[in-house]
């Protein structure tokens, strides 16, 4: 990692401790840690330095991501909603917009990324949520459903149709119409602050309306969800390197029949597959980063890729540590039970693997077509 992502993985485990159980278990991060990290620019680390952020690029961004999701999946899904609203932004915004938001998203304020709705999940093209011009204003009402981060956010970027199109519009979480409710008891990453968003003709000044008029759906939406998906995948990564580190200590302190777990040999096979899974996690996540940090025209279905990879291995890697780990590893708020939990929610969140696997087959469709 660069020095500057260093300095943020030594912040963020200083101030994660060993918190990361007990939030869980309460289902809330505290409020000034996120602001905190938010103001230190650890939540969206890749925007620029001429917005008050770090410029990492997506690898040494990727690695950072990966340092959070081991110490704790919860806050990593806060850094990742950060850092699509920052990149949403910067990528429909204009250079007003950026002025005006993105140093909001570097100084404390936090953001959360709406797409889903209660018919329109994995096809978004079924999205009703309506952004009309009325004057100087645009007026947004809809319903998005398990909105990350939505109970901590200042600031919300909901999609939605707009002028024969889609784009995002910034919508301040107090703006009168906008009602947020918490999902209950989430399967993972508990304490994420997912929520439900109900906006009821909610009226925002219509320069809040990113790049200012409607694109088509795939382009509107493509930006964001890239980003969303490589830190997912970042922080599977994460993920995979708590459950090995946990696996390997276990195994080799705790005896049965006379010598330690790690030395059974089939024992030994679920810790080398463990290690393969975090190898293979890894290698995806650096191949799709350097496709980002290029500008590579597969970036986004390298993707895609990396999403898909290491949440199948982070879900399959902790399933092998709770094996492992047995009742040791089966109480709730463990880092394994945590992680057994969390890693299943990285197979639906910013594309099911289904989904990912026929953008992954469309893309060879594409390559071998005469």
């Amino acid at each position: 990692m660069t020095d500057a992502a260093t300095d943020h993985a030594e912040l963020v485990s200083g101030l994660i401790g060993d918190r990361a159980d007990a939030w869980d278990l309460a289902g809330e991060l505290p409020r000034d840690l996120l602001v905190k990290l938010g103001a230190s620019g650890v939540l969206c680390a890749q925007v620029g330095p001429e917005h008050g952020g770090t410029g990492l690029d997506s690898r040494a961004g990727g690695e950072l991501t990966a340092r959070v999701g081991a110490r704790c999946s919860s806050l990593r899904s806060v850094m990742t909603s950060q850092g699509m609203a920052a990149w949403t932004v910067r990528r429909l915004g204009g250079t007003e917009q950026w002025d005006t938001f993105l140093p909001r998203l570097t100084s404390g304020d936090l953001a959360a990324v709406g797409f889903s709705e209660p018919g329109a999940g994995s096809d978004l093209s079924a999205m009703e949520t309506e952004i009309a011009d009325d004057g100087a204003e645009v007026v947004v009402t809809g319903r998005k459903v398990w909105i990350t981060a939505a109970h901590y956010a200042d600031l919300l970027l909901v999609f939605g149709k707009y002028r024969g199109g889609a784009t995002a519009v910034v919508v301040p979480a107090r703006t009168p119409g906008v009602r947020i409710t918490r999902v209950e008891n989430p399967l993972g990453c508990r304490a994420a602050g997912h929520a439900n968003i109900t906006l009821d003709a909610v009226r925002v000044p219509a320069g809040h309306v990113l790049g200012g008029t409607g694109l088509p759906l795939p382009l509107a939406t493509t930006a964001a969800l890239t980003y969303g998906r490589m830190s997912v995948a970042w922080g599977c990564v994460g993920i995979l390197r708590a459950c090995l580190d946990a696996a390997a200590t276990h195994t080799a302190s705790r005896e049965q029949s006379g010598r330690a777990l790690a030395e059974h040999q089939l024992v030994a096979r679920h810790l080398a597959e463990l290690y393969v899974a975090e190898r293979h996690a890894t290698r995806a996540c650096e191949h799709a980063s350097a496709s980002w940090d290029t500008g590579s025209p597969d970036m986004a279905v390298d993707a895609v890729h990396a999403k898909y990879v290491a949440s199948r291995e982070a879900a399959q890697g902790a399933a092998r540590a709770v094996q492992l780990l047995a009742s040791a590893g089966a109480s709730d708020g463990h880092v394994v039970a945590r992680a057994y939990r969390d890693a299943k929610l990285m197979e639906v969140i910013e594309g099911t693997s289904e989904i990912c696997q026929l953008v992954l087959a469309q893309h060879m469709r594409k390559k071998v077509r005469p």
